[in-house]
């Protein structure tokens, strides 16, 4: 699992959002990042925390936070996803995986007695400066605003 944690400087990263559009992490610099990593899109889980989020998403900007989601899922379901909950903050498509490997939330998952390989639920705070603040790794998707706006 991640071995980032508080106090290590977030990977930099590129990729593409449900529009098609490129995202960089250092175009939010000044910005606070609350960067979430979900197993996949329109799913209950990933539903219910990217749902919370955009439904707390004015407390996040007021506060000076940028929501972004990633998960391995292709741009076009990420565009689903967003287009039927509403959702107003980018949704990364990283299908081959780099984002998610940098951040170290790639690995082995256990469902119903099956191993396999899978996104862990993470969530990572980072600062104006590019620096990570917190790592939450027991995400409770329908109340995941409290756990970071706490």
């Amino acid at each position: 699992m991640t071995t980032l944690k508080a106090g290590d400087k977030a990977p930099d990263f590129t990729g593409t959002n449900q529009n098609g559009e490129t995202v960089n992490l250092k175009d939010f610099k000044g910005k606070k990042v609350v960067l979430f990593f979900y197993p996949k899109a329109s799913t209950p889980g990933c539903t219910a925390q990217a749902c919370d989020l955009q439904n707390n998403l004015n407390r996040f900007v007021a506060d000076n936070y940028q929501i972004i989601g990633v998960s391995a899922d292709s741009q076009q379901r990420q565009l689903n996803f967003a287009v039927k909950n509403n959702i107003q903050y980018p949704l990364l498509a990283d299908e081959d995986k780099t984002i998610i490997e940098a951040y170290g939330v790639w690995g082995a998952k256990k469902f119903m007695g099956r191993e396999y390989d899978g996104i862990h639920r993470t969530t990572f705070l980072i600062n104006e400066q590019g620096v990570i603040t917190e790592v939450i790794s027991k995400v409770k998707t329908k109340v995941h605003t409290e756990q970071i706006l706490k």
